[in-house]
């Protein structure tokens, strides 16, 4: 009964669009509490305080909910269909890491992970909790348990199936279902992720220091950023698909089934002289329902200010010199940069 309900669960976990599906165990990985206090003693997880104050629950998904049996792991692809490395090369535009080019992922997952979840409700009478990457849940040492694939030397998923373009979500469920499979690790030798980074985020394969990520640096750091990185960030103002980008699993790739992940033409390659000169309100309307809304104003014109500062265009210094008085300091001080290294040449 129990497997034929799992059967049924992938089916219909497929059919709502999800294009990979596992299940394991919440205390699969034992090793995930030693795992991550290394990555905090370490300091690697930079401004991410949640990380250290919540560690008991991330550490070990059992204690998040001791009543769940299983962790079902749904992939669902947002696979680019242009070249995300290609806007690099345009100095005078915005590179917005692929992901973030249109719909809120959070929000698209979610509303299918809660459908699949009232289906199983429904189905087999049991509970459930429905996380995606906003709980203290650890998403992809759960999917590789689960047989989804396994975390690369960049210490994202890959897949033989999917590449590694996909989002993760996780359902927890009193339901007791058959675990499958854990991946193995199938990098071999390859260190393209590694040999790309423009920061060195990788003290190690299959380690990253966030403090150095650009993803980080981008989203989650606060004030101004270290003055050794801000060149090697380039024309990258949120998150970075470099190590993603060159992977060689990504020839696996899967189309992405669902619209509003396809790029907005004008997320492409934005301008940044137009970017630079959003108001808080014109930052809020342009990005209305897409997770670059949630770093806010003065963070997003910082990283475009470093763009600016990193393009070598001395038609942007007017741009750049206008915010030089702006009241939120990381701006001021962003600008300040960018002329500096405009005057520079």
């Amino acid at each position: 009964m129990v497997a034929d309900m799992k059967d049924k669960l992938r089916a219909k976990a497929l059919e709502e669009g999800f294009a990979g599906f596992g299940v394991c165990r919440p205390d699969a990985v034992p090793e995930l509490p030693e795992r991550l206090q290394r990555f905090v003693d370490e300091g690697h997880h930079g401004q991410m305080a949640w990380m250290a104050e919540r560690m008991a629950w991330r550490s070990d998904p059992s204690a998040l909910w001791p009543e769940a049996r299983s962790v079902v792991m749904l992939a669902e692809p947002y696979t680019p269909q242009h070249d995300p490395l290609a806007v690099l090369e345009q100095k005078d535009r915005a590179a917005i890491s692929v992901y973030a080019q249109n719909r809120d992922y959070h929000d698209v997952v979610k509303k299918r992970l809660k459908r699949v979840g009232r289906w199983l409700v429904d189905e087999a009478g049991c509970e459930i909790k429905v996380f995606v990457d906003t709980a203290p849940v650890m998403e992809k040492p759960l999917a590789a348990a689960a047989g989804l694939g396994w975390q690369g030397k960049h210490t994202n998923l890959l897949s033989r199936e999917l590449g590694n373009w996909f989002f993760l979500g996780a359902i927890f469920t009193t339901l007791d279902l058959e675990p499958d499979t854990a991946e193995v690790e199938k990098c071999g030798s390859c260190t393209a992720c590694l040999d790309i980074c423009p920061t060195n985020a990788f003290p190690a394969p299959f380690q990253l220091d966030a403090r150095r990520c650009i993803s980080y640096l981008t989203i989650e750091h606060k004030g101004p950023v270290p003055e050794d990185l801000r060149a090697l960030m380039g024309n990258r103002i949120y998150g970075c698909d470099d190590c993603l980008a060159v992977c060689p699993w990504n020839k696996f790739a899967v189309e992405a089934r669902e619209i509003r992940y396809a790029a907005r033409p004008e997320l492409v390659a934005p301008p940044l002289r137009e970017l630079v000169a959003l108001d808080d309100g014109a930052f809020r309307a342009m990005f209305s329902g897409s997770p670059v809304k949630r770093i806010g104003r003065n963070r997003f014109v910082r990283n475009v200010l470093y763009a600016i500062g990193n393009s070598g265009d001395p038609a942007l210094k007017d741009a750049a010199a206008a915010l030089i008085g702006d009241p939120a300091e990381e701006v001021a001080d962003a600008a300040r940069w960018a002329v500096e290294c405009l005057d520079k040449g």
